[in-house]
């Protein structure tokens, strides 16, 4: 059940805390890759600071909330590198009970980058690669899976990416996606929010 600050006065204070000054959950995304200096490196600082700060106890209540919350929350998991959260992140992925989190969840789990991660990930398009009537996350958590393999040496998006396999079929069936070939589109997407999960996890 998704918690909603408006009528919760715990989680209205993290939001003021932590989500919504500068309106940080909307350039927790790609377009924190157009930030420059010194909006970039003040971003970074206090997304670092917070991140060293905020309890697990406090991720665990934003994770709970909608998908400002959630999206907040799962960046700092990241930045923090607070694999305790691995497990709940892919429950929430493959739940997708909101929307506009879920690029948060894939870049979390490529950055922390294990076979568990993989696996979750993997779990994720077994489910909605079947579901060409859901636009959701699929094409980032393609990415991030093959991100993944292509840093430990695995091969767990081979399978759907076969000719004739669920990927294929996916775009095939997916009329919004018939432009989206390649999981490489959003590759770099992901390698590069995943170096500036590095660079904030240096700077705590």
């Amino acid at each position: 059940m998704i918690r909603h600050a408006h009528d919760d006065p715990e989680l209205l204070a993290l939001v003021r805390r932590y989500v919504t000054p500068e309106r940080r959950y909307l350039k927790l995304g790609g377009s924190l890759l157009g930030m420059h200096s010194p909006e970039y490196d003040r971003f970074v600082r206090d997304l670092s600071e917070d991140a060293g700060l905020i309890t697990a106890q406090e991720i665990a209540t934003l994770l709970k909330g909608g998908w400002r919350e959630r999206r907040t929350a799962t960046w700092f998991v990241a930045v923090s590198r607070r694999t305790e959260f691995r497990e709940r992140l892919g429950e929430l992925l493959l739940a997708s009970e909101v929307c506009c989190a879920g690029l948060a969840y894939c870049v979390a789990l490529a950055s922390f980058g294990t076979r568990r991660d993989a696996d979750l990930l993997a779990a994720y398009l077994d489910r909605y690669l079947r579901r060409p009537d859901f636009a959701y996350d699929q094409t980032v958590a393609m990415s991030a899976l093959v991100f993944i393999d292509l840093n430990l040496g695995g091969d767990r998006a081979a399978r759907f990416l076969v000719s004739g396999g669920l990927w294929q079929q996916w775009l095939q069936d997916a009329s919004h996606m018939q432009r989206t070939t390649d999981p490489a589109t959003y590759l770099s997407l992901i390698r590069q929010l995943c170096a500036f999960v590095d660079e904030c996890a240096e700077a705590r």
